[in-house]
């Protein structure tokens, strides 16, 4: 009995030791812990330290870039309507974030450094965009008669009722590759054609031969704007017409593939490319796949 006791007593102490040796070496640690700090963590405290700093610089940047951003929207929506009389499209910003968030592996470190990168990258853009935009307000300030005809003349027109562009085409009628001079919009007959830009009808034809019924419009800054193969025609020569004002109908002929209207513009008698004239009155999208028909159609319809 008195055995027990003592071995109970013993294992009683050594247990109270055991708890205080943990204890007190736990105290230790996290005195020599605050206390002291290891080289790695030296190093990590430095580096949390400047990416505060940085990070606190960025968002003074990134406040900046807003606004900048804000003002190079609106002297855009000003430019779109002084020159094309429309609005700027509107695209979906992407931010950095965005294409390389998907990848985990990347270091925090990774993430600040390209942040501050495409940060000055987009101060030094915006300065030039700046100054380019103010270049192209001098320009409109100083040759304000240079705005060429920018709409289409058919209205609610797909990209896919686009033909043959200005080039050497295979001409179906004459079945050989000739200089065509136009843009083809394939169209039904009857659907109404509008005037490209405001200006003066210099010319109105009616025939049954070559490009058939044409009306020609003397527009601003040396501009001529052609509607061929039309139908019914609604103007006379020296009415002024506005812009989106009807002219006529897209006709029919026996001679060619499908009713369209043949569009063509002009500066001082030289033919202009009617596809570099329509990107306003288009989403990008939509222009992108009208530039493609165009340069992907071999033959003309006329």
């Amino acid at each position: 009995m008195f055995k027990g006791t003592r071995i109970s007593a013993f294992l009683s102490t050594l247990l109270r030791y055991v708890v205080a040796t943990v204890s007190f070496s736990i105290l230790l640690y996290i005195l020599f812990a605050l206390v002291f700090s290891t080289d790695e963590e030296r190093q990590l405290q430095k580096e949390n330290r400047l990416y505060r700093e940085r990070y606190s610089k960025m968002k003074e940047k990134e406040a900046l870039i807003s606004d900048v951003i804000d003002g190079l929207q609106e002297k855009d929506n000003a430019i779109y309507e002084t020159l094309f009389e429309t609005s700027a499209p509107s695209l979906d910003a992407v931010t950095a974030t965005d294409l390389i968030a998907s990848s985990d592996s990347l270091s925090e470190s990774f993430y600040l450094n390209a942040a501050a990168s495409a940060s000055e990258r987009l101060m030094l853009m915006a300065g030039n965009v700046d100054d380019n935009f103010a270049q192209i307000f001098r320009l409109l300030q100083s040759r304000r008669d240079s705005i060429p005809p920018l709409t289409l003349p058919l209205r609610g027109m797909s990209y896919v009722q686009t033909g043959a562009s200005v080039g050497l085409k295979h001409n179906p009628v004459y079945k050989l590759t000739q200089q065509h001079d136009g843009l083809d919009l394939i169209a039904p007959q009857g659907a109404s054609v509008y005037a490209a830009a405001a200006g003066v009808v210099s010319q109105v034809v009616h025939s049954r031969k070559g490009l058939g019924n044409i009306v020609e419009i003397s527009h601003s800054g040396g501009y001529t704007t052609r509607y061929c193969l039309l139908g019914d025609i609604s103007v006379s020569k020296g009415v002024k017409v506005k812009r989106g004002q009807k002219i006529g109908t897209v006709g029919i002929s026996a001679s060619f593939a499908a009713p369209h209207l043949h569009f063509e513009v002009l500066r001082r008698s030289e033919v202009c490319d009617p596809v570099n004239h329509l990107f306003a009155s288009l989403s990008p999208e939509d222009y992108a796949h009208l530039m493609y028909m165009t340069l992907a159609t071999s033959q003309s319809l006329d």
